[in-house]
């Protein structure tokens, strides 16, 4: 019995020391490493915006307007298109045979007299001052740079044959470059103040074809230089320092009246 025993003991050691040293070279399956790489780009989760179709960005949208004007008034250059500016030189004097006036010269700047006028008022501008008579200065720039350009590389004739720098019409450009102005500083409170900058600017593109001075081409190119230009100098102007209080930020107007006449009372309330 005890032999049997032994026997049993010694088969059972010599089984697990043959087991053992293969079973202690098998390596546990090892996980793949955990990818990194991308670990802090958006840590909080947040689906990224989605980038829009160059034909939706900002530029694109500044200038599809002025650009078909500009167009038009290409494609019309020098008795081009369906209704050309011969026929509308001849139908506009039709109308108007003998009528001349310098009111064009004073009307391009009433739109800049309009937005200081409702500035002054207490209407709060999209902009500041400062920024605002930056985003003008550019803009004019922009502006006569372009316009003047075009001018001497056209060569076109006047109606009246005074020179040959009828295309486009600076006059037009100015008006509603300070239209363009005033629209983009106070549409936010009334798209009406945009309304009358724009309805002056009409009147003198319209004068100006009144007075034999430019072609309808040269007036609706110019509209389109303007309005061009304006939006340039938005898009372009980065210099935003945040409202600071201004010397004129509690002034108020009214009208006033005393024995001899009418006037225009001021109340101002200076900062500290």
């Amino acid at each position: 019995m005890n032999s049997l025993w032994y026997r049993f003991a010694l088969a059972t050691t010599l089984t697990v020391s043959a087991i053992y040293p293969v079973a202690a070279q098998v390596t546990p399956p090892v996980s793949a490493p955990a990818d990194t790489t991308h670990k802090f780009e958006n840590p909080s989760g947040i689906p990224s915006a989605v980038k829009k179709p160059w034909y939706r960005g900002k530029l694109v949208k500044a200038a599809v307007v002025p650009a078909v004007m500009i167009g038009y008034g290409a494609y019309t250059f020098n008795g081009g298109g369906f209704y050309t500016n011969q026929q509308a030189n001849r139908d506009i004097h039709k109308l108007f045979p003998t009528y001349h006036t310098s009111l064009d010269n004073i009307l391009i700047f009433v739109p800049y007299a309009e937005l200081g006028l409702v500035a002054l008022s207490g209407v709060e501008s999209r902009d500041d001052r400062i920024n605002t008579l930056l985003v003008i200065g550019k803009s004019e720039l922009i502006m006569l740079a372009s316009t003047y350009a075009v001018k001497f590389m056209s060569h076109e004739r006047r109606p009246d044959g005074s020179d040959n720098l009828s295309f486009p019409s600076g006059h037009t450009a100015q008006a509603f470059l300070a239209a363009s102005i005033v629209h983009t500083e106070f549409r936010d409170k009334s798209q009406w103040y945009g309304v009358g900058a724009y309805t002056i600017a009409t009147g003198v593109a319209a004068l100006r074809m009144i007075n034999n001075k430019h072609w309808q081409s040269d007036v609706v190119a110019g509209a389109g230089f303007g309005i061009l230009s304006a939006h340039l100098g938005y898009l372009t102007h980065r210099n935003r320092w945040g409202r600071q209080p201004h010397i004129l930020e509690d002034t108020s107007f009214y009208p006033a009246w005393q024995p001899g006449g009418m006037g225009l009372g001021l109340t101002w309330h200076p900062n500290k």
